[in-house]
């Protein structure tokens, strides 16, 4: 148990390294030719994570808890633009982009192309005008709240040391706790901007794909 708690510990304190080696793997994903049954599998390890990482965040009460939330949706984003690369390297290459991702789109569109093309703009709609546009006016907006509300709750923990209703020590510690928001609701907002962009990369690796998969087959197929 004690080896166990000495290896996590290690491992935090390392955390910008781990990071670091992460997402050198994650750009040689997009320039190295993946095999496909190598390419499910970083598909199925980026559907898991997301799923973890949504769960984690729901179940949490304070957004401090998970204050690497930021970093981590940047790294995530990023992982998954490596995914599209190296999907789209393979679609284009070998017309054929692994299990996961033909189960997935026979599972959705049933074969059918139509149906197909019609879900695809009514989730790119959603996308956009929904989840993109929301998160990121939310995450702007508190960012906005918090960095005004500074002052109040500076001068307010000032007024609480004075008439000696807390110690330095707890003063210390709120205002390192707001400091800590203000990183945060800043970082998301910035991470919010950047999701919007791997929104609308995606959406034109897509077309791309489209683009490319004629051009291939009308060019290079005969």
């Amino acid at each position: 148990m004690t080896q166990n708690t000495n290896l996590y510990n290690r491992l935090l304190n390392q955390s910008d390294v781990l990071i670091a080696v992460g997402v050198i793997l994650i750009l040689t994903v997009m320039i190295i030719p993946l095999p496909t049954s190598f390419l499910d599998l970083l598909l199925v390890v980026n559907i898991s994570l997301s799923l973890t990482i949504l769960l984690v965040a729901m179940y949490l009460t304070e957004p401090l808890e998970l204050s690497v939330f930021p970093g981590l949706l940047l790294v995530m984003t990023l992982y998954r633009l490596s995914l599209n690369v190296a999907s789209t390297r393979l679609i284009l290459g070998d017309a054929y982009a692994g299990k996961v991702i033909s189960a997935f789109g026979n599972f959705v569109v049933k074969g059918n192309y139509v149906v197909g093309f019609v879900i695809f703009l009514i989730l790119v709609v959603i996308q956009f005008v929904v989840i993109t546009k929301g998160a990121g006016r939310i995450a702007e907006v508190a960012a906005r709240f918090t960095l005004d509300a500074m002052p109040g709750k500076q001068m307010s923990i000032d007024a609480d040391l004075n008439a000696g209703l807390i110690d330095e020590d707890e003063a210390r510690k709120r205002r390192k706790k707001i400091a800590r928001e203000a990183d945060f609701y800043g970082a998301m907002d910035g991470a919010s901007k950047f999701v919007r962009g791997d929104a609308i990369a995606g959406l034109i690796i897509t077309l791309i794909n489209i683009l490319g998969g004629f051009i291939i087959g009308i060019a290079q197929k005969k």
